[in-house]
């Protein structure tokens, strides 16, 4: 089966860019917002949504993430809201939207209910970053019945032992982590980020984009240069909080124009 994700990178390659994978927390402000500023992202430029279900203990996330988390469950975000959200998204945008989820809520959820949900409201996939191919067989099983991608998380301190396996369990691509630690926006990226995509190539990786850190057309530009695509979420979080749909849209506009590639 094709990978939806993997055919959207694939034709911002032949535009000559990078793809560009954003992330929103579901619910935040609210769940009708959040799925107006999804659709809106999907209009300013993004390739690839992610769209995370808000989570009481985001081990992963940064403060601005954590605290419109907060926000999200406070204002009464329920996970099956999850499936009707990513529903309203998909019938209104054409690109994969992947659904960003620690793996406690779709233990709890059912996988196979989970994955069966997701794929009937349109969703494209999985972004899992606290479980591993090898802890996740419930979940590889659930995703090839389902069609569904798989995207997991490689670090710079991975094995290439433990990094081939994750290029083997992955579809769509490999989330290549720039740097140790939580998300948020730093001001160097780290250059771990270029050598663990080369890492990643030479095991087999057909798809890495780059997380964790990337807040600026130019850090886009940058990691566009040697990766197949940027993700961004916090920078696109505080957009939202700040200046509302109309503010998110800017800043994923500046963004997108980060992802052109010279052409030689």
């Amino acid at each position: 089966m094709t990978s939806r994700v993997a055919a959207a990178i694939d034709a911002a390659h032949a535009e000559g860019r990078g793809a560009f994978v954003g992330y929103l927390p579901l619910g935040f402000p609210d769940l009708e917002t959040s799925i107006e500023a999804a659709v809106a992202l999907a209009e300013s430029g993004a390739d690839v949504l992610e769209l995370g279900p808000p989570y009481s203990d985001p081990v992963m996330d940064g403060v601005v993430i954590q605290e419109a988390t907060q926000v999200a469950l406070a204002a009464g975000f329920r996970l099956r809201d999850t499936f009707s959200a990513v529903r309203a998204i998909a019938a209104r945008v054409d690109i994969p939207i992947l659904v960003m989820t620690y793996w406690n809520p779709v233990l709890q959820y059912g996988v196979d209910r989970f994955a069966d949900d997701l794929a009937a409201a349109g969703g494209a996939g999985l972004i899992t970053p606290d479980i591993t191919p090898d802890a996740a067989p419930e979940w590889l099983a659930a995703s090839e019945r389902t069609g569904l991608d798989r995207v997991f998380l490689a670090a710079p301190t991975s094995t290439d032992e433990r990094l081939r396996m994750i290029v083997e369990a992955s579809t769509g691509f490999v989330y290549t982590v720039s740097t140790m630690g939580i998300t948020g926006e730093r001001t160097e990226l780290d250059a771990a980020a270029r050598t663990l995509v080369g890492r990643l190539r030479e095991l087999g990786a057909v798809h890495a984009c780059v997380g964790i850190g990337i807040s600026t057309p130019d850090q886009v530009a940058g990691v566009v240069d040697y990766a197949d695509g940027a993700i961004v979420g916090t920078a696109l979080v505080r957009a939202l909080r700040d200046g509302g749909v109309a503010g998110l849209a800017d800043t994923a506009r500046a963004l997108a124009a980060g992802t052109a590639r010279e052409r030689v």
